[in-house]
């Protein structure tokens, strides 16, 4: 007889997991060998293993090339800010939806909130680029209460702004989804107890709310370092014109441009690696650090 296979054998399991399996293994280890060409004058026609060998040229070259700095300086500041900024606004914004009663008013709001995630960023910076354009809504108002028109989209001082601000209204709603899935692991006796001692909202959401939600706030904002190198390439290109380069330019933008289109492939690899070397120390200095001061870990 035919034994009756359960869930939970291994090898059902491992099955499951497999598509999982196969894609990390094919996309992102795999991949990995390309890092190679970092260490050669790579040509697209002599392939990997007939490039000519030129140990750490590119590296010397990335430091001494005046534009890294420049694009250095500019991936820093876009991820700084997009921390400062972007992490505590879906916590925020999922602590005062918590604080709603009327559930279908909660779920309505809730849905709209996280529906721009779907959106592609063409779209995204169409809407963005037709409300701050010169003739846009915004102007509009603005002169309308006698204030001069402002070109957010061509001058430096509002670039990172506009551009962090597109991205924080375009994944808020997604990333409020985590906390409010955290939030429903609470003990509601805890909430009893605390209105039976007196305590209003502000006080349960500071002294329950947010405490229980500490390891779920440390664990996305290690991943969230964890990427500080990286910028949304599409988010930054769509907005990124020869006006604002200087304060717009990342290390992203810069690499599709001068790798992928000006065709230095092992100088942008280099810078690739770089990237990957300082997002790693970042993230197991900092999970040290979690873990001596709040005992919460990653890993």
């Amino acid at each position: 007889m035919l034994r009756k296979i359960k869930w939970t054998d291994p090898v059902v399991l491992f099955l499951i997991a497999l598509p999982g399996l196969l894609h990390f293994l094919i996309f992102k280890y795999i991949p990995l060998a390309g890092n190679i060409i970092a260490f050669q004058d790579f040509n697209l026609f002599q392939g990997f293993f007939h490039s000519k060998w030129v140990g750490l040229k590119h590296f010397i070259y990335m430091f001494n090339y005046p534009e890294f700095f420049m694009v250095l300086k500019n991936t820093l500041r876009f991820g700084l800010y997009s921390i400062l900024f972007g992490f505590p606004a879906p916590l925020i914004l999922a602590l005062l939806l918590n604080e709603i009663r009327l559930e279908w008013f909660k779920r309505t709001m809730q849905t709209l909130l996280y529906l721009p995630h779907f959106l592609s960023w063409v779209i995204v910076g169409g809407i963005f680029v037709e409300v701050l354009a010169n003739e846009g809504i915004v102007n509009t108002i603005l002169g309308r209460l006698g204030f001069e028109s402002i070109s957010f989209l061509t001058e430096s001082k509002y670039f990172l702004g506009v551009v962090i601000g597109a991205g924080i209204w375009k994944e808020i709603g997604w990333s409020m989804i985590i906390y409010l899935a955290a939030m429903t692991s609470i003990n509601p006796n805890l909430y009893e107890a605390a209105m039976v001692d007196g305590a209003g909202r502000w006080r349960r959401m500071w002294s329950i709310t947010l405490p229980s939600l500490m390891p779920t706030i440390i664990i996305l904002f290690l991943l969230r370092i964890g990427h500080l190198m990286d910028a949304n390439v599409e988010q930054v290109l769509f907005f990124l014109n020869p006006l604002v380069r200087e304060v717009g330019e990342v290390f992203d933008t810069y690499v599709y441009r001068v790798g992928l289109t000006g065709g230095l492939y092992s100088y942008t690899t280099a810078i690739g690696i770089f990237k990957a070397v300082v997002s790693v120390v970042l993230v197991v200095s900092l999970n040290k650090l979690s873990k001596k001061t709040t005992g919460e870990t990653i890993y």
